[in-house]
């Protein structure tokens, strides 16, 4: 009996995050021929080549689960490198990073999209609807089968967003320091954000950030507690939330009109660690204010992984059948 050949794959599905990246290697028929993982995709502080650096061990490591042979020149490990990835906010960053990935030779084509086209393809049959994404920052992206796309910078103020972990916990912040100096209305922030930390005062966590004995970086821990103090009832804290709920909604609502979906049925994702929480008081109203701005939207929480969405992205340009899609979303569900 001859040695049998491992299986050549069709697409290298990357999803990269800011804290963690996945990747898969797929076959033409759906299966997962090995996966990887590795740390957070950041262009902005370490520049483009140590970020695909990092992308470089997730795709190590799953060439290796798949029991395919090492890099070689010339011969890619896969058909076609679909990438959705953090950080690629504009077209033109999409551009860069696609340029700087066909240069590493992992895939004969390649398609670099914003990882939030990821969450919205895991989620839906078809490439057809809108997802909202909140995590530490907030986005929004919508497409349909015809390739034709909706999406916002997403880069922060300077783009009109607002919300998102970040921005939450800046706000809560911003709300209790003024509570507890005078400059504000009472509420239960003041007390409850540095007691997480087990300190006494604003004065106390404003000082400890200010001066580094607390990593900002901790600050995204503040969110379940702004969450926590809005649920017991707190009037700023639940206006915090209800302010995300209107921001969400505005982005799924724009992003629905511009594809023409506001009078048909048409699927909004929720995605991202905020959102993917399921705070009644904040889902709550996202769902109250869609059924009067798009009352044919339906709304869902994406629970299935984004490298998912990535790898079924790979199969729509290849045009794969139904089948394999249906594979490839059973060994993810």
């Amino acid at each position: 009996m001859g040695v049998s050949r491992p299986v050549t794959p069709a697409v290298l599905a990357v999803d990269a995050g800011n804290s963690k990246t996945d990747v898969a290697l797929i076959a033409a028929d759906g299966s997962v021929l090995g996966t990887g993982r590795a740390g957070g995709f950041q262009p902005p502080l370490t520049g483009i080549e140590p970020a695909l650096d990092v992308v470089g061990r997730a795709v190590a490591e799953a060439v290796e689960a798949a029991g395919l042979p090492g890099p070689r020149p010339g011969s890619p490990y896969a058909g076609r490198v679909s990438a959705c990835l953090a950080n690629a906010d504009l077209p033109v960053e999409e551009q860069r990073l696609a340029d700087a990935i066909r240069a590493r030779g992992w895939g004969a084509a390649t398609e670099v999209r914003n990882d939030t086209f990821a969450i919205l393809r895991a989620g839906v049959n078809e490439p057809r609807g809108v997802a909202v994404v909140c995590g530490a920052g907030i986005n929004c992206v919508g497409m349909l089968p015809d390739g034709r796309t909706a999406r916002f910078p997403a880069l922060g103020k300077v783009s009109g967003d607002w919300g998102g972990g970040s921005g939450l916990a800046a706000e809560a912040l911003w709300w209790a320091a003024r509570a507890e100096d005078g400059r504000g209305g009472p509420t239960e922030l003041a007390a409850a954000l540095p007691g997480h930390f087990g300190l006494a005062s604003m004065y106390g966590l404003i000082e400890a950030l200010h001066l580094g004995a607390l990593e900002r970086r901790r600050t995204h821990e503040l969110v379940p507690v702004l969450f926590a103090v809005a649920a017991a009832g707190d009037p700023v804290a639940a206006a915090i939330v209800a302010r995300q709920a209107d921001e969400v909604v505005a982005l799924a609502a724009v992003a629905l009109a511009r594809l023409d979906l506001l009078g048909e049925e048409a699927p909004v994702l929720l995605g991202g660690s905020v959102l993917t929480a399921r705070h009644p008081r904040l889902n709550g109203r996202i769902e109250e204010l869609l059924a009067e701005r798009a009352p044919y939207a339906r709304v869902e929480v994406v629970s299935a992984p984004p490298v998912l969405g990535a790898g079924l992205l790979g199969l729509d340009a290849l045009g794969s059948p139904p089948a394999a899609h249906g594979k490839l979303r059973a060994h993810f569900g």
